[in-house]
């Protein structure tokens, strides 16, 4: 997006960024894109994105990084930068399904636009948060709950010496993975219930089309 709030910390910047998401799916539905990723651990718009979109792929970090995590380890901890993300996340790992498996929520004390800032000082916190979690919660995987946490995995999985998950990497990589599931089995989302989209012609007689 060119435009509109660079982090989505509030409930309020969130419900301004999803019509504009829902846009962007019809767009790259149009362009024949194989897949789109929402861009943001909080997972927004992907249900409604999934449920207008026909044959595109649409997935995100958080649902992401979770189900690859559960391959990898039976618990996980988040890095957190704040508690004030931490009710909505847990959301969704009880939408997700995971809620039994969740060791704990790390906040690190810093905002989305602090990570990248002081990148050392940004490990050292994650490095802390994330012996905590392993130590103390019993975690056997760390995600990195936020995707302005890209490029430091490789040398926290060194020091920490468990699975570390890039929620950027694992949101593309799922793609690729979903992708392949749709060419070659047609294994697609369920659009008889879940994801069933709205009628074209309630879309047309209440003058939706503009609106996504």
């Amino acid at each position: 997006m060119t435009e509109g709030p660079r982090h989505l910390e509030y409930y309020s910047y969130g419900s301004l960024v999803v019509p504009k998401i829902l846009k962007i799916i019809k767009e790259a539905e149009k362009e024949n894109f194989d897949a789109a990723i929402i861009g943001c651990f909080y997972d927004p718009g992907l249900r409604e994105s999934r449920e207008i979109a026909e044959k595109l792929v649409v997935t995100a970090p958080a649902e992401a990084s979770m189900h690859i995590a559960m391959t990898l380890g039976q618990r996980f901890s988040i890095i957190v930068g704040r508690t004030k993300w931490i009710p909505l996340m847990r959301e969704n790992v009880i939408k997700y399904g995971f809620q039994d498996h969740l060791a704990s929520f790390q906040p690190i004390g810093m905002g989305v636009l602090d990570l990248q800032m002081d990148p050392e000082e940004t490990k050292r916190r994650i490095v802390q948060a994330a012996e905590k979690a392993i130590e103390q919660d019993g975690a056997e995987v760390i995600i990195l709950g936020c995707t302005h946490q890209f490029g430091f995995y490789q040398e926290l999985q060194g020091t920490l010496g468990v699975p570390v998950i890039d929620v950027a990497l694992a949101a593309f990589n799922y793609a690729e993975f979903l992708v392949d599931l749709r060419n070659k089995h047609g294994w697609y989302f369920n659009k008889k219930n879940e994801y069933l989209p709205p009628s074209q012609e309630e879309i047309e007689a209440w003058k939706l089309s503009d609106l996504f």
